[in-house]
């Protein structure tokens, strides 16, 4: 089964660090937040990927196409007999990745539209380029599959950012709760859908988040996987401080890995 990183958006609300890149390139712990989610997958078995490219694509091009050279010890023969010798290996065998430029402005569901000639099986994976979370990802797709549903999507619910007061008329502070969790669950991404989910998706302005998904749940097509662990997005530079300060002090929930 096939996973497919939405790498494409423009990441303004992070734009001390995507003025010059994407998003799915900044770094977490010296590595881009993109490496971390494909370390997820491929830690349950999943190590082929589809990246959808969008704002400054070229460069996640030039990350991959760079690779080995990055993570590698060489030896490298200047001139018309040029050779490079790699030494060692690094840990990213055996991972098969396509990346595919899917426009400038196109949607979330526009990008995954476009990436249908790259999916050759009955089932594929979707998430975000910016999301790292524990998400035990077996546990997904076998969800996924007993349902029987064209589509599964991943919900937590967060918790908010500042302490709940439960007060009576007067003012009178009743109750404190600091950043307690909310009652609401939120999508969160790391989805699995049937293809048939291609259907549904239309025209490069397609938001998959709106018509594709709430058409599924009008139909009872839309299956939620609960998840109670960690989940962190990093949408501002707050959360990028914040998933950094968790590597340093080798704190980070999400590396499941080895």
């Amino acid at each position: 089964m096939k996973v497919v990183i939405l790498c494409g958006g423009l990441g303004t609300r992070l734009r001390e660090e995507t003025e010059f890149r994407p998003k799915p390139l900044v770094d977490v712990g010296q590595r881009p937040i993109l490496w971390h989610i494909m370390k997820l997958f491929a830690h349950y078995g999943y190590r082929e990927f589809v990246l959808c490219l969008g704002y400054r694509g070229h460069m996640i091009k030039e990350y991959f196409l760079n690779y080995e050279a990055f993570n590698n010890d060489f030896t490298i023969n200047l001139g018309h007999k040029h050779v490079t010798t790699y030494h060692g290996a690094h840990d990213e065998q055996d991972f098969h990745v396509t990346l595919v430029d899917t426009g400038l402005e196109t949607m979330t569901g526009g990008r995954v539209k476009r990436i249908e000639p790259f999916i050759d099986g009955d089932d594929f994976l979707v998430t975000y380029g910016d999301g790292l979370s524990n998400l035990n990802i077996a546990e997904l797709v076998a969800f996924h599959h007993r349902h029987g549903r064209l589509a599964t999507l991943t919900t937590v619910r967060p918790e908010t950012r500042y302490g709940i007061l439960d007060l009576d008329d007067a003012g009178c502070v009743r109750q404190f709760r600091e950043k307690p969790r909310l009652e609401h669950w939120v999508n969160v991404g790391f989805f699995v859908f049937r293809r048939q989910v291609f259907d549904y998706l239309v025209g490069d302005d397609c938001i998959l988040e709106r018509a594709p998904l709430e058409r599924l749940a009008h139909e009872g097509q839309l299956m939620a996987h609960r998840h109670d662990g960690f989940f962190y997005a990093m949408d501002t530079y707050r959360e990028y401080k914040a998933l950094n300060d968790m590597w340093d002090a080798g704190q980070a929930p999400w590396k499941v890995w080895t």
